[in-house]
């Protein structure tokens, strides 16, 4: 590699880039509301590629087009659903959300809003919600450090212990120092390069190949070689596994890192136009995450002797494609990328860990009459508390980044997703029904994962599940009139606010 590689110099000015920002907004955080939310002051543009470069973590650079080289065009279902799920997390729940949170004691935390939203007469329900939340994000944000680790070893000759920390490292210190507003400023820049990367590295492909002609024929000669049916949506697959590969979509309910975006908005107006920003980004994103996995299939049918570059693993793609085929400058900043979207992701989950835990735990039970600052600083304590557990998880060098991530998504999406759906619509939803149905669809997950032996993706059981004891539950219970009055204001405080 030489002594000197312009890649040192590209992550160097992206790094200290990041936590220059995270300086700044360390600067503008005074309260508890402002490290977690930033004040619910943010602007449309910052709320959309905020709640995307957070939503889209390093395996939108690695699993995804992993999964489409490995695979082919049938693993495009993933990107299908999330599509839609996403479409319909901005239209049906996040609005509603905003003004829900704000009416509910100005909630900070979802285990906050789920204990004002229905009335709870103990806080068990944030206790049960804040474990679920820590237990997940864990696994979620080991996915982050193993891609960030992934991605440091193959392009800097360190072990991949060194790279765990390195990858980590910034991560970790510009959400400790800055908060929820250095995470969505930074979140901003990192969704730019991560759309600049998926769609400048498909073209080079696509140009260095010759062009269709010369792609088809590869595709071709690739599939026959390998006995797979490369470019067909069907190939390969079951009806199952078509239903679990689209059912990724339904995790975006119940994802906490998301949510919190919604929650930040500065108002239901500014969720339209971050929800028009937001879900462009998204599509363009995923369009060139599957262009990236399925024309690698061409370039390495037609380059046999280049394959050596993945290092047997096929989620290393990306990496070696623009490694190849850039000038190394361009491609520092092209993999900067990955490092971003490990980041973006990394860094809010950290952050809702943190936030669950100093709100939920330490000030709902060890000092409800803490001073703000006192909470700041618990928050920034709970950031690097979560970062080593997690760290400590991504120490397996074989871990897959993909697979830890459809883990945690699932256990978010059933546990969380049909309560936070019902809590904005179903004004007879009680206390007890969220409770049961967030219990029952994390077990369900936890259970179906270790112990069924089928290939349906548990969050399709998961979300199901909650959803029924949801509806069984609170129709066995009632309600009370405060909390059906509160309903109704927020109900109509949004159909006045559209």
């Amino acid at each position: 590699m030489g002594q000197f590689n312009p890649m040192y110099v590209t992550f160097g000015i992206y790094l200290v880039a990041v936590l220059l920002i995270g300086m700044a907004a360390y600067y503008s955080t005074r309260s508890f509301d402002d490290y977690i939310l930033g004040g619910r002051s943010l602007g449309s543009f910052v709320t959309a590629m905020s709640a995307g470069a957070s939503d889209m973590s390093g395996w939108l650079l690695m699993g995804l087009p992993g999964a489409l080289y490995a695979s082919g065009l049938n693993q495009g279902w993933i990107a299908i659903g999330l599509s839609v799920g996403a479409y319909l997390n901005w239209r049906l729940v996040a609005g509603r959300l905003r003004v829900h949170t704000e009416y509910n004691n100005n909630a900070l935390t979802l285990p906050d809003y789920f204990f004002h939203r229905f009335g709870a007469r103990s806080a068990v329900i944030k206790v049960i919600s804040a474990a679920i939340i820590l237990l997940f994000f864990t696994i979620y944000c080991a996915s982050g450090v193993v891609a960030g680790a992934r991605l440091f070893q193959s392009l800097f000759d360190v072990t991949y212990s060194q790279a765990m920390w390195l990858g980590a490292g910034a991560t970790i210190a510009y959400t400790f120092i800055g908060g929820f507003l250095a995470v969505s400023w930074t979140d901003t820049i990192q969704a730019t390069l991560m759309i600049f990367a998926l769609i400048l590295t498909p073209v080079m492909v696509y140009l260095a190949l010759g062009g269709a002609d010369e792609m088809s024929m590869a595709i071709q000669s690739a599939s026959v070689s390998a006995g797979k049916e490369y470019g067909n949506f069907w190939a390969n697959t079951t009806f199952i596994g078509v239903v679990s590969l689209l059912a990724w979509g339904l995790g975006y309910f119940g994802q906490p890192h998301i949510l919190a975006r919604f929650m930040a908005a500065e108002s239901v107006k500014s969720l339209i136009s971050a929800r028009r920003i937001g879900m462009t980004w998204m599509v363009l994103c995923l369009l060139g995450a599957c262009m990236v996995g399925y024309f690698g299939i061409a370039y390495f049918g037609s380059n046999p002797d280049q394959v050596a570059e993945l290092g047997g693993n096929n989620e290393r793609i990306f990496i070696a494609l623009t490694t190849i085929l850039f000038n190394p400058w361009v491609a520092g900043v092209i993999l900067s990328a990955i490092l971003a979207a490990v980041m973006s992701t990394l860094s809010c989950q950290l952050l809702v860990c943190s936030s669950a835990i100093t709100e939920d735990f330490y000030k709902g039970f060890l000092r409800p009459d803490a001073t703000q600052g006192e909470l700041v600083w618990i928050g920034r304590l709970m950031v690097l508390a979560v970062s080593v557990i997690a760290i400590i998880i991504a120490s397996d060098p074989d871990s897959k980044v993909l697979g830890l991530v459809s883990y945690a998504w699932a256990g978010f999406g059933a546990a969380f997703g049909p309560v936070v759906i019902l809590s904005v619509f179903w004004k007879r939803m009680t206390s007890a029904g969220a409770l049961a149905g967030m219990i029952v669809g994390a077990v369900v997950v936890v259970l179906w994962k270790e112990q069924a032996n089928s290939s349906l993706y548990e969050i399709v059981p998961g979300f199901i599940a909650c959803l029924i004891a949801i509806v069984a539950v609170s129709l066995m219970g009632k309600t009370t009139e405060a909390v059906e009055n509160t309903f109704d204001e927020a109900d109509k405080s949004y159909r006045a606010a559209k």
